[in-house]
């Protein structure tokens, strides 16, 4: 299920996230000790990022996460590992933990398998998800062109698995849809009068294999906040 919050400017939808997320981390953090949140990449969430690097939060408790990653170095301008560092691990979150999905060279069964413990272990359930998605209706690297997608969306899962979209550059690792759901908070960034038909059409359909982010959107145990502006 979802709901959709609409915002004026991308400069309001930025800071009232932040609020959001922030306050979640911060309860979570005393709760139990410890928080987690997995991001998105692309350009809408750049100011998000930077907003939220600002709070005053309990950081060296947090640990920061991709919910997908292009298997690229982590200078290159591609990745999403760059982005996190140059836009969110800045100002107050510099002490964030980050947990890496781009280790190595190769997407190797071995690092894949390591990353999959790793990631159960000390990362999932996500306290926050911070999903977006593409023109065609993909979230995370849940593509629908890809080989993978059937697994992607299945419930038994593997947490992080590879993918190879064939629409789009690069092999990725990315967590699945049985990880994801499993945050105790998910919200859809995106912003645009295109991303917004987008959405509708996703609203108005059912096949989730044809546009991923409906799994988020229709599962009734996923709460799927959406936070739009134009």
């Amino acid at each position: 299920m979802y709901q959709i919050n609409e915002f004026e400017q991308r400069e309001l939808l930025d800071e009232s996230l932040a609020d959001k997320v922030a306050a979640i981390l911060t309860a979570a953090v005393e709760s139990k000790g410890k928080a987690s949140i997995a991001v998105s990449g692309g350009s809408t969430p750049k100011g998000f990022f930077q907003a939220l690097s600002k709070k005053k939060l309990a950081w060296r408790a947090i640990t920061i996460t991709l919910a997908d990653e292009r298997w690229v170095d982590i200078t290159s301008s591609d990745s999403n590992t760059k982005l996190v560092h140059e836009n969110l691990l800045q100002n107050e979150a510099v002490n964030a933990n980050f947990f890496h999905l781009k280790q190595g060279d190769e997407l190797a069964d071995e690092t894949l398998n390591d990353l999959n413990i790793v990631a159960n272990q000390e990362l999932l359930p996500l306290d926050v998800l911070i999903l977006g998605m593409g023109e065609d209706g993909h979230t995370a690297s849940l593509f629908p062109c890809s080989d993978e997608i059937t697994q992607c969306l299945a419930k038994d899962s593997e947490a992080l698995i590879k993918v190879t979209p064939k629409s789009a550059a690069y092999q990725r690792i990315s967590f699945s849809f049985a990880a994801l759901s499993q945050s105790k908070n998910t919200f859809l960034h995106i912003s645009g009068a295109s991303k917004k038909q987008v959405l509708a059409t996703a609203i108005a359909g059912q096949e989730c294999r044809e546009m991923p982010i409906r799994a988020f959107l229709q599962a009734p145990d996923v709460n799927t906040q959406v936070y739009w502006a134009l």
